[in-house]
């Protein structure tokens, strides 16, 4: 089959390698789609835990199940599927195990032409989305749906802020927020997508690149019951700052890295909830996939390359300049 390969860092190439068997429990996928994520940037370029070489990269993807192995329902075959990237995560809902994993890093990922996957990552492909929408929903589905209820448990009414919208994450949050009859809104370093942001439902944006933008923002539009952020860094006292009395501030990444301080005596006196998440559960993900089939979701598709020209996906995915998600179709 033909795959994508990383031979080592910063050496990604397609070739052909043995397709894969289903090993007991397994399931083989061929794919049609395969969608990046900012994961497989860091992979590339050596910035992950646990690096080995040569292997497939890619955690999201959406297919046609083409063999079960032993333990499997046969029933499984001939069904077209989404796969949960989220690899054991165990028992306890609050937290993964020691052994949880994510697809595409150890085990290789989505982006060839045909994986195998523990059968019990498989759910059917929701039925009102076209393969790249189907490949675009898992990972960054998961994390955000997770962030949204199961972590600040976001009700109807409360005002949210999610900030640098235009990531696959940041965006599904912003769509599952706008179904739940909350009060969006976004920050961006780009104009364009605050404005794309505002079609998705975002009541609000601002530029987060704007000198003392927090406060006339907050001003006008704040205090957040909500905000959800990926950066961290030096902006996240901003945050603490927008954050209303009681408010949850969830955090799913720290691209900016650590805040070089933490203004801890607003957070105990505004009574604040600082909450880390990490992929989903899943129950996450049955529930996400159920809540997206419900509300019609769409996620958003940036950008569609296909398999033999993944090197420009990736940069593309390097540069940031995307709105959406980066999906791989695969014939």
């Amino acid at each position: 089959m033909k795959a994508a390969i990383l031979g080592a860092v910063q050496e990604l190439r397609v070739d052909t390698v043995a397709a894969p068997h289903a090993a007991p429990g397994e399931a083989v996928v061929r794919l049609k789609a395969a969608a990046l994520n900012h994961r497989d940037v860091w992979i590339k370029q050596g910035a992950y835990p646990g690096l080995h070489f040569p292997m497939i990269p890619g955690s999201d993807g959406a297919g046609i199940v083409t063999e079960v192995g032993p333990g499997v329902d046969a029933s499984w075959e001939g069904r077209e599927v989404i796969i949960n990237p989220s690899l054991d995560w165990g028992h306890d809902p609050r937290a993964q195990e020691p052994r949880f994993t994510i697809l595409g890093m150890p085990r290789n990922g989505t982006l060839a032409e045909m994986v195998s996957v523990p059968a019990s990552q498989l759910a059917p492909k929701p039925s009102h989305l076209d393969w790249a929408e189907a490949a675009a929903l898992p990972l960054a589905g998961l994390t955000a749906f997770r962030a949204v209820f199961s972590r600040a448990h976001l009700k109807a009414h409360e005002r949210i802020l999610i900030t640098g919208i235009g990531a696959g994450t940041a965006l599904f949050a912003l769509q599952f927020a706008a179904a739940a009859g909350a009060v969006p809104c976004v920050t961006s370093s780009s104009e364009e997508k605050l404005r794309r942001a505002h079609e998705l439902g975002a009541k609000a944006g601002a530029l987060y690149t704007r000198g003392g933008w927090a406060k006339e923002f907050g001003e006008h539009h704040g205090p957040f019951d909500v905000i959800i952020d990926s950066a961290g860094g030096p902006g996240f006292g901003d945050l603490i700052d927008l954050a209303a009395a009681g408010g949850r501030i969830v955090f799913f990444g720290a691209t900016r890295g650590n805040p070089p301080d933490l203004a801890m005596r607003k957070v105990f006196w505004k009574q604040l909830s600082l909450l880390g998440t990490t992929m989903g559960s899943p129950t996450d993900f049955q529930l996400m996939t159920s809540y997206a089939a419900l509300h019609a979701i769409h996620p958003v598709v940036s950008h569609r390359f296909k398999l033999d020209d993944v090197g420009a996906a990736f940069d593309l995915m390097e540069q940031g300049g995307q709105f959406g998600k980066i999906v791989v179709e695969i014939d």
